[in-house]
């Protein structure tokens, strides 16, 4: 055996190696279908929206070429009523209440990152252990209907305020930061309170979006909370008002009349419903895209 094949590198398993022309053709072949199977039926949802009653009867139901393009439907849920009211709510409940998540968990994961942290171990153990056992919904109930929260808002914002699983990504991206950095800040006289705000939450931005944009859409997207805890209909956030509409076949408030008389197509209504319940997420993703990848990445490494 010579010299040269002795110490010759082991070849490469298949999926190390460039692909080939073939291969990139089949990526970009799956890549367009399955591109093409998510967008396809937002574009129906959209047309149907936006198509007239006489458009929708003659597709026979939902619309994929457009014609006769009207924006009565969103004009008339975005006008006042049910609709409008309850998408304020929903937008109301997801401020506040990402804002408040946001601010617990932060300061439960600064503290847990700390390792000379009064208790933090013993915290830890606890928070892990509620996301393998639950009380249970029996017993949440009767705990928010004792606090006198049930007909509130906060019974939307409370019971699922805090997420264990986003805590230990932050205290992991946290612990990441340099001991260094943190031990010169505390030479020079800042607490820990300053440290958090001047030097950990300027360098974890991108954890930080990703998190927010987790309880944005937990919160925008919730409804069973409303459903077990609200009864005044007045106060029902958006998701809840479109399974009235879509499931239960409900008409909005004040749009029966134009329903029975033609000017509107109940599909017409449910589809802008829930082209309005996907606005705010699909505004939303793209500026949290560029952060998900690093802060995820981040703060999975080391926990």
């Amino acid at each position: 055996m010579s010299t040269v094949s002795r110490w010759a590198a082991p070849p490469r398993p298949v999926w190390e190696e460039p692909p080939s022309r073939t291969g990139l053709a089949g990526k970009g072949i799956v890549l367009a279908g399955a591109c093409l199977a998510v967008l396809f039926p937002l574009w129906i949802v959209i047309v149907t929206s936006l198509s007239t009653p006489r458009t929708i009867s003659r597709a026979g139901g939902l619309v994929v070429i457009p014609r006769d393009i009207t924006f009565v439907a969103y004009q008339e849920l975005l006008g006042g009523g049910q609709v409008q009211r309850a998408a304020l709510v929903s937008l109301g409940v997801t401020a506040v209440g990402t804002l408040f998540s946001m601010t617990v968990s932060v300061l439960c994961a600064y503290g847990l990152s700390r390792p000379g942290s009064l208790g933090h171990r013993w915290v830890l153990m606890t928070l892990l252990a509620t996301m393998f056992f639950g009380a249970g919904l029996i017993p949440t109930y009767l705990l928010v209907q004792a606090l006198g929260l049930t007909d509130t808002y906060l019974a939307l914002i409370l019971p699922s305020a805090v997420s264990v699983f986003n805590i230990l990504v932050l205290r992991a991206f946290f612990m990441n930061i340099s001991p260094e950095l943190i031990d010169s800040a505390r030479i020079d006289g800042a607490g820990d309170v300053r440290i958090l705000w001047r030097i950990v939450m300027p360098l974890s931005r991108a954890v930080l979006a990703v998190i927010s944009l987790f309880y944005a859409v937990g919160y925008w997207s919730a409804w069973f909370n409303a459903s077990i805890y609200l009864t005044d209909q007045d106060m029902m956030p958006l998701q809840n008002v479109m399974i009235q509409i879509v499931q239960k076949q409900e008409p909005p408030t004040g749009l029966g009349q134009m329903i029975k008389t033609n000017q509107l197509s109940p599909l017409s209504v449910q589809m802008a419903v829930m082209v309005l319940a996907l606005v705010p997420v699909a505004i939303a993703s793209p500026f949290v895209q560029k952060h998900f990848r690093k802060g995820m990445l981040t703060g999975a490494v080391k926990g």
